[in-house]
Formats: structure tokens, C-alpha cells, sequence
């Protein structure tokens, strides 16, 4: 019988630890299961990007192949003559907006004047940093105007800081001073979403951050008197902070209207930059 008992009693011991066991077990176990593989893809109707324009690809294409566009001017560059005695050279750099300005014919803002276009569509300051010993100081201007800004804000060659903006500025007067060059800074133009076309082009450009970069434009030039602020700004926004509607159709390119309002405000600073000698 002792046999018989010692038997009964081991058994139960072995079936409580055994459940005790499965206890331990049961609380260590997760709650759910982590995925050791990954979900198969959700499937999004209409989720093919839509085709780039003729224009996006090339400049596409471009930014692959030559980033700032050295080859753009690089022949023409070459080709211009030195300036004449007393003649006052003036280099207008910027992007599509100085681009688009027509200098020459009967519609020019400039006809016969020593004025030079090199704006570039699409182009950011570190662009035109690249190119602006190419494209500015070996034409031997007097005057170099600096229209960019509001490409960098949206980010055409990346995200920007302001403070990578306002560098890529201070990086190009001091390139102009060191070589005689006086520099007139362009503020950024405001935009608008008024027109059906306009709201992509303005989505990307906050007026907050044209204003900020405005007011640093601003401040810089009040610390160096070599250098001269032109405010297209104030002469073509309207009373809510953005473009007036009826200076650009696509609410960032100025028309004809607008070109009009901006050629004497260059004229302007352009006439007050060369009374000041060179340094």
C-alpha cells in the first residue's frame, strides 16, 4: 500500500509542475504574434505618377547631365566682346522670370543698352553659384543684378533652408566684390493662386518665407554699402500679400503688364549702383 500511495502521490506531483509549466509558458507568450513577413503591397487605383511635360523631362534630363547649365551661355560667353571704354555692362542673373524678359526689339525693356540675360528657367542659387564666375565676372559687368529666390523655396534642387539661401547670396557678392562688380539684390517676387493654372506654382512658395528672405535681402544690404536692394516687391503685390492678379496668368511669371512695372525699378537701381566707386 505505501508502494501504491508513494506512486499516487508522485504522479500528482509531476501533473502540477506539468501545469504549472504550461502556466509559466502561457504568460510569457505575447499577446499577438509578431509578422515575420511583410504584408503583401495594397494595390491603389490610379496609382501611376502622370507623365512628366516635354519641359520636365528635359530639365530632367539637363540637371543629370550638366546640374548648374554651364553649357547654356558657354559659347555665347565666349563669343562677347569686352566691354567698351565707358561702357556700363550690366549682367541681369536669374531663372525663368529673367528668362522670360524680353531685352531686345521693339517690345524690349532694354533695346540698345549693354544689359545681358542670363536667367535660366528652373534654376536655385547654388546653381547660379556655380555658374556665376562663367556667366557674371568673365563678362566684366559693373553691375550684376540677382533676381532668384523663389525656386529654392520650392524646392527645385532639394529642400532649402533660408539660410542656405541667404549663403548662396553672400557667397555670390563677395565672388562680384572681390572681382569690382556691384550687385543689386532682386527681392522675390510675391505669387498667387487666383487663375485655374495658378495653384501649383503658388503651393510651393508660402509668402511667409518670400517675405523672410525679403527682409534678410533687406538687412544685408543695409550692412555693406556696395550693395543695393531692388524691390519689385512692393510695387506688385496686392492687399492680401500675393501677386496682383493681372500681372502674371499662372500667378509667378510676369507678363508683359508686369515687366513694364519692373524695367524702371532696375533702371532705377542700376543708375544708383554705378555712382558709387569701385572699391
Amino acid at each position: 500500500m505505501k508502494r501504491i500511495a508513494f506512486r499516487v502521490a508522485a504522479a500528482a506531483v509531476a501533473l502540477l509542475a506539468g501545469l504549472a509549466g504550461s502556466t509559466v509558458l502561457l504568460t510569457q507568450e505575447p499577446a499577438s504574434k509578431p509578422e515575420t513577413i511583410a504584408p503583401p503591397p495594397v494595390k491603389v487605383q490610379n496609382a501611376t505618377p502622370s507623365p512628366m511635360s516635354a519641359w520636365e523631362q528635359s530639365h530632367q534630363d539637363q540637371l543629370k547631365n550638366d546640374w548648374p547649365w554651364l553649357a547654356r551661355f558657354k559659347e555665347a560667353d565666349l563669343k562677347l566682346a569686352a566691354p567698351a571704354p565707358g561702357e556700363n555692362r550690366v549682367v541681369f542673373m536669374g531663372d525663368s522670370i529673367t528668362e522670360g524678359w524680353h531685352f531686345e526689339g521693339p517690345d524690349g525693356s532694354f533695346s540698345g543698352k549693354p544689359y545681358i540675360n542670363r536667367g535660366i528657367s528652373g534654376q536655385t542659387t547654388p546653381q547660379m553659384l556655380i555658374r556665376f564666375r562663367q556667366d557674371v565676372i568673365e563678362l566684366s559687368p559693373k553691375v550684376v543684378l540677382i533676381l532668384a529666390g523663389t525656386n529654392d523655396i520650392a524646392g527645385n534642387t532639394g529642400p532649402m533652408r533660408l539660410e542656405d539661401i541667404e549663403a548662396n547670396y553672400v557667397s555670390m557678392a563677395e565672388l562680384a566684390r572681390a572681382n569690382q562688380v556691384r550687385v543689386v539684390f532682386s527681392s522675390v517676387l510675391p505669387v498667387h493662386n487666383y487663375n485655374p493654372q495658378s495653384p501649383r506654382l503658388f503651393a510651393g512658395r508660402p509668402p511667409e518665407k518670400i517675405l523672410a528672405l525679403n527682409r534678410w535681402m533687406i538687412n544685408y544690404v543695409a550692412a555693406h554699402s556696395d550693395c543695393f536692394y531692388l524691390d519689385y516687391f512692393s510695387a506688385m503685390v496686392d492687399d492680401k500679400g500675393y501677386m496682383k492678379k493681372d500681372l502674371a496668368e499662372d500667378g509667378l511669371h510676369p507678363n508683359a503688364t508686369g515687366y513694364k512695372i519692373m524695367a524702371p525699378l532696375a533702371e532705377k537701381a542700376i543708375a544708383k549702383a554705378l555712382v558709387i566707386p569701385n572699391r
